[in-house]
């Protein structure tokens, strides 16, 4: 069973539970979906497609939290705080800093990239390889440190 199956049986759950705040994250997300499909039509959505609309909607909740919390607005950091973690529940397992090292270190040696001038050019195979599995943010940070 597919990501896109899995969160509309969850969403049919918290329907069946009345589970507010899991229901409307799980509606919002599904619309994000059927908005991507929309726009990117005639093409298929791909389970890929679907993770990183996932992996956007997590980013924008983080970034809500940040902005709440400098407004000191507990109340909806909180709400946003649980939407991100419903959320987060349906993101690959993420890779440790030494996995995501290692990934690196095999693509630096396949593509011979040894100054920072390489760097655009050993970023797209390290992001395929991971797919997902890494926050871009670390993988570009670590990527930096090993070619400098």
């Amino acid at each position: 069973m597919g990501l896109r199956e899995n969160l509309l049986e969850d969403l049919k759950d918290a329907m069946r539970a009345k589970d507010k705040v899991r229901l409307e994250t799980l509606r919002f997300f599904n619309a994000q979906i059927k908005k991507f499909e929309i726009d990117s039509r005639p093409k298929e959505i791909t389970e890929e497609d679907v993770i990183s609309i996932l992996k956007k909607q997590v980013k924008q909740r983080k970034d809500s939290i940040a902005q709440f919390k400098e407004a000191q607005r507990d109340d909806l950091v909180q709400n946003e705080q649980a939407q991100m973690d419903i959320l987060e529940t349906y993101l690959p397992e993420q890779m440790s800093d030494d996995q995501v090292k290692t990934v690196i270190e095999s693509v630096l040696k396949e593509t011979g990239a040894t100054s920072m001038k390489d760097m655009g050019k050993v970023m797209k195979p390290i992001l395929d390889k991971l797919a997902g599995k890494a926050d871009n943010g670390l993988v570009s940070k670590l990527v930096r440190s090993m070619l400098s």
